[in-house]
């Protein structure tokens, strides 16, 4: 983090994870874990975050803070590789039969992660306790969903200024959406992503080289060799999104990077029709499509 981020906690004299500087400690699921050292040799940890929607972990917080953000480059590389995020049970809003979030809790208990101070949005409120229990006391709390009886034909997803810093971080919104259990949205459906990016497609290597190295719908990152470096994993999940609805950034600081990927992008909004999903907040509460009502 840059000095500005940093000052206003500043009095607390962080200290910036470094993800060469680990210690391992035990083997999940085939992945190796390797914690930060100053974790490693603290008596415990208290995970401190935010319990939201998570595209892998189903939502974020608890024992993530540590086993990924606090994790060795090794551990966080293995954790998103193609085969694990795009394995059965991996759901956004899914906790429990969900490999991802089974893998991170057992490395953050590895890690002697004992507690988690969570703020949890969509409720407003901060909860404290175990880890595993604060997360799952936080989605039964939650409510991520909001019904839909029939699809639409696209989608406009509002992203807050925290999110929209650059599109590795705001294509969430979007794939949160379509890579829902059940998206309400018709086939070849158009999503926009306002947001502002000022940071372009974002400083994540992998993520930007997976893009420019294909175009749209990406389909080769979803064959043969998977990408690799830092964020590659979510230039997968965007090919997964562009198999099927096509993406669009609107009110962005400077189209350019994205046109240079083959993403359709403009510095305006476009007023949509009303039978377009309104999404205010992607990252808490997402549209669902309805089970249709019985008959007979």
């Amino acid at each position: 983090m840059t000095t500005s981020e940093l000052a206003h906690i500043a009095h607390f004299d962080p200290v910036q994870h470094d993800p060469d500087d680990v210690v391992r400690t035990a083997v999940v699921d085939g992945i190796e874990g390797w914690v930060a050292r100053p974790v490693a040799e603290a008596p415990y940890a208290i995970a401190v975050g935010v319990v939201e929607l998570h595209q892998y972990a189903g939502v974020s917080g608890g024992h993530k803070a540590v086993a990924v953000g606090c994790g060795g480059r090794q551990t966080i590389s293995a954790l998103h590789h193609r085969d694990r995020i795009l394995g059965s049970g991996v759901e956004i809003g899914r906790v429990d039969g969900n490999p991802f979030r089974a893998a991170i809790e057992a490395l953050g208990e590895a890690a002697r992660c004992r507690l988690a101070l969570v703020w949890v949005p969509a409720i407003g409120q901060w909860m404290f306790g175990p880890p595993k229990a604060v997360v799952r006391a936080a989605l039964s709390q939650m409510e991520p969903w909001v019904w839909q009886s029939e699809p639409a034909p696209g989608a406009v997803l509002e992203v807050a200024d925290e999110k929209a810093v650059s599109l590795y971080q705001a294509s969430r919104a979007a794939s949160y959406l379509a890579l829902s259990p059940r998206p309400p949205l018709a086939e070849g459906a158009t999503l926009v992503l306002r947001a502002a990016c000022p940071d372009g497609l974002g400083a994540e290597d992998g993520f930007v080289a997976a893009l420019h190295r294909h175009r749209p719908p990406w389909t080769a990152l979803l064959e043969g060799p998977p990408p690799s470096g830092a964020g590659a994993q979510r230039a997968v999940i965007l090919a997964l999104v562009a198999r099927r609805y096509r993406l669009v950034v609107e009110e962005c600081a400077d189209p350019a990077p994205f046109l240079a990927v083959g993403i359709d992008a403009r510095t305006s909004r476009v007023e949509r029709p009303a039978t377009w999903l309104r999404v205010a907040r992607p990252f808490q509460q997402i549209p669902q499509l309805a089970d249709p009502p019985a008959t007979g």
